[in-house]
C-alpha cells in the first residue's frame, strides 16, 4: 500500500428509506479524492440503495497509516506483497 494508493476518511450523510438523513464516516483505499467519492457512492449506493442525489458527501481527507480505523485496511497496509490468482 505504499506509494500510489491512500487512505481517505470520507463523512457525510444520506437519506434512508425513512426519509431521515442518516450520518457516515468510512474509511476507503484509493488513488485520489474522486476516487475515494466513486468509492463511497458505491458502496452506500449498493448497500442501502440510496441514489447519488441523495449522498451528500461533506468531507474527504487523506487520513495517515497510523490513523487507521478499519481493521481490513490496517492489514492491507502490512502486507509486503498481494498474491492474486
Amino acid at each position: 500500500m505504499i506509494g500510489l494508493v491512500k487512505v481517505y476518511s470520507v463523512s457525510g450523510r444520506f437519506k434512508d428509506r425513512s426519509n431521515a438523513w442518516r450520518r457516515f464516516r468510512i474509511e476507503v483505499t484509493a488513488i485520489n479524492e474522486d476516487d475515494a467519492r466513486e468509492k463511497v457512492y458505491t458502496r452506500i449506493g449498493g448497500g442501502h440503495k440510496v441514489p447519488r442525489n441523495l449522498i451528500k458527501i461533506e468531507s474527504i481527507t487523506e487520513i495517515n497509516p497510523s490513523e487507521v480505523k478499519n481493521r481490513y485496511i490496517k492489514q492491507l497496509m502490512n502486507l509486503d506483497r498481494l498474491v492474486t490468482w
